[in-house]
């Protein structure tokens, strides 16, 4: 992988509750030019999960290792790819 890339992220959470919110805060802890309008939500066909894919431009593999390490830590969500 070259850097800076452009690379979509994709993490998904229950729709009920604080999911998006959580989400998009530690993206933008770790995405200094982070543009809201570059993320795609979609439900579930029951409407139980909602899965969000951000892009953004990816700037090292340090920058990578540590937005998901926060992904994984945070409760809201249920899985980071």
């Amino acid at each position: 992988m070259e850097f800076p890339c452009d690379f979509p992220l994709k993490v998904m959470g229950f729709t009920e509750g604080s999911f998006r919110s959580a989400a998009l805060e530690i993206v933008s802890r770790h995405v200094p030019d982070f543009d809201p309008s570059r993320v795609q939500d979609r439900q579930s066909r029951q409407g139980k999960y909602t899965s969000l894919t951000i892009s953004f431009t990816a700037t090292s593999r340090a920058q990578l290792d540590a937005l998901y390490e926060d992904l994984s830590a945070c409760d809201d969500i249920s899985v980071a790819l």
